[in-house]
């Protein structure tokens, strides 16, 4: 299905945004021609730092797509806030096993309407020491089987200099490095079809986080180490190679 047309709000944001990140960032952009220019498709993401949307929406932007993120419902019931999050087509996402199962519905809505829906599968930025990439969650997982469409991961460097995600610190600086690339879709064919058990989910959420992984290393240099686990803070080797 073909995008939809971008409205007044969010073309009003563009403008906005973009000359600010322009003085803001001194940008290195790979990969956007892995990013189709129409249809739905899902992109996931290494999340670094609270200003990761402002950069990966930049970088999509300018490959030709409109960004659309998950936020958290409550947001949208804030006033002014919300009725902007709405007019910049923005998907509200709640908490709890039927919330969880309504937002999903409304994400594979959103996809199957020709959108880019962006997921951070982690689900918050990095605990890992050195910021590499934890183990994922399922929802990137569960939407990616669902619908079918093209997931291209696209891994970050730099937004953790704008807002370190440690020290909590915002920079102002100007002209701040960040790299953003993007890959080829990453072949999830293996799982086309497969009912969304457990196993399933974290099997196809290890692919999709072990290749971002690897192309962050291929972006920040050094050997990456194995995925973090969230669940004991210890570091646990998975299994398989990236897709």
């Amino acid at each position: 299905m073909a995008r939809r047309r971008l409205g007044f709000w969010p073309r009003l944001a563009a403008m906005l945004v973009k000359p600010i990140m322009s003085v803001w960032t001194r940008r290195t952009w790979q990969g956007m021609e892995h990013l189709p220019q129409d249809g739905g498709v899902i992109i996931v993401a290494n999340h670094l730092s609270h200003a990761d949307p402002l950069v990966s929406a930049h970088f999509i932007f300018d490959a030709g797509r409109w960004p659309q993120y998950l936020a958290k419902a409550s947001l949208f019931r804030v006033p002014v806030l919300g009725w902007i999050l709405h007019r910049c087509r923005q998907i509200p996402v709640e908490r709890g096993t039927v919330d969880a199962a309504r937002s999903l519905a409304t994400l594979v809505k959103a996809v199957q309407a020709g959108d880019a829906v962006v997921i951070y599968p982690e689900g918050t930025t990095s605990r890992e020491p050195d910021l590499w990439p934890m183990r994922g969650k399922t929802g990137a997982a569960r939407l990616a089987l669902a619908t079918g469409a093209p997931v291209v991961p696209v891994a970050m460097w730099g937004p953790e200099r704008i807002f370190d995600p440690r020290t909590k610190r915002l920079s102002l600086r100007p002209r701040i490095p960040v790299t953003v690339v993007a890959g080829p879709p990453i072949d999830l064919s293996r799982w086309a079809g497969a009912a969304p058990g457990r196993v399933v989910l974290e099997e196809v959420s290890d692919t999709i986080m072990l290749r971002l992984r690897d192309m962050l290393a291929e972006v920040r240099g050094g050997t990456p180490p194995p995925l973090w686990e969230r669940s004991n803070r210890s570091q646990r080797q998975q299994q398989g190679e990236s897709a």
